[in-house]
């Protein structure tokens, strides 16, 4: 897919959105600047997205700069019901926010804001300029670096908003196709012809060899689907070796995961290997636990510890499982979202404390 929004486009029409919360507004008035964030009911960080957005509305309100959120592409069967679920959303989670809240279901937001602009996460930002042209796509977070260069006009043309965009345009290209090769290989999987679902699994390791999720794939069909133990133990340790020389956190996890968090015949493994592999990969996460953010620390905690309770050593697992509660328990999370956290968490706790 090609995009057809980027900076220095004109802002689509918002002339489609049916208002929640404030005043309507049907275009954009000349002379202001907006922000326009993507939002959705089952996206765990859009709140406090939209909390941050609003803060900088407060500062930079006086001088023309307005926050509008938008939800979009709702699991509901009709408008109507599609509406209540997000009037549902704003009363329980939103109630407070001095944001102006609308709502699409026809489509067309999607198509001419995000999918034009090859965008495919939320929250989503775009920033109008003052003469109706965006300026900004792409992560709410930039955005208290960037806006007082929007707003005093020197963002637009600057060679840092070029690179920016170039940068979220390739990161987009590479997640679609990403998405394209995923449903090639789900296709396969799905009728069960699992060396079609192979095949497919190369070609994307080939495609994009900076994914661990088809080296995770990959394992897993040899493993569960083809019972190669051979081929499997080969590309797994392949992919733990690559974890370790790139140090990278998503790698090693999903090395760990695959040596001691999947339902695979680990005894058809060699077992001095496998737990030499498993305490160089747990070695490496724990060198890693210090540069990361506390939900981050919690699952690589988490990950490990099945290493350490496979390994007999029960008490350190314990230890790292209630370490990952801990942090857990101290982040500002939406209820549902910490709630399943925990209830994951005591689950193992109980398992690995019989």
């Amino acid at each position: 897919m090609k995009h057809q929004l980027s900076i220095g486009s004109p802002a689509p029409s918002i002339k489609m959105l049916a208002w929640l919360q404030g005043a309507p507004m049907p275009v954009f008035q000349p002379g202001w600047i907006y922000i326009l964030v993507y939002l959705s009911t089952t996206c765990g960080c859009c709140e406090t997205a939209l909390s941050d957005l609003e803060t900088l509305q407060e500062m930079y309100r006086d001088i023309g700069v307005e926050v509008i959120g938008v939800v979009a592409k709702e699991p509901a069967p009709t408008a109507d019901e599609a509406r209540s679920l997000v009037e549902t959303w704003l009363a329980d989670r939103l109630s407070n926010s001095d944001v102006r809240i609308a709502y699409d279901y026809t489509g067309e937001m999607d198509k001419h804001w995000m999918d034009a602009s090859l965008s495919f996460w939320v929250p989503q930002a775009f920033v109008v300029s003052r003469n109706g042209t965006i300026a900004y796509i792409g992560d709410p977070n930039s955005l208290e670096c960037i806006l007082d260069h929007v707003v005093d006009g020197s963002w637009d043309s600057s060679a840092e908003a070029r690179e920016a965009e170039k940068e979220r345009l390739a990161e987009c290209e590479v997640y679609e196709l990403e998405r394209a090769l995923e449903i090639q290989i789900a296709s396969a999987i799905e009728v069960r012809d699992w060396k079609r679902a192979l095949s497919a699994t190369k070609e994307a390791i080939k495609s994009i060899p900076d994914n661990p999720t088809f080296r995770e794939a990959h394992v897993e069909l040899l493993m569960r689907k083809l019972h190669d133990f051979e081929a499997g133990w080969i590309a797994l340790g392949r992919f733990a070796r690559g974890a370790i020389e790139r140090n990278s956190a998503d790698w090693l996890l999903a090395a760990m995961r695959q040596l001691f968090c999947s339902p695979y015949e680990y005894s058809s493994l060699p077992f001095a290997e496998r737990f030499s592999m498993g305490k160089e990969l747990s070695d490496c996460i724990l060198r890693l636990c210090p540069q990361q953010d506390a939900l981050s620390r919690a699952e690589s905690y988490q990950t490990i510890a099945s290493y350490y309770h496979e390994n007999g050593e029960k008490s350190r697992a314990v230890e790292l499982v209630e370490q990952a509660l801990a942090l857990v328990q101290g982040e500002t999370l939406s209820d549902d979202v910490k709630q399943e956290w925990i209830a994951d968490l005591m689950c193992v706790l109980g398992k690995y404390k019989h």
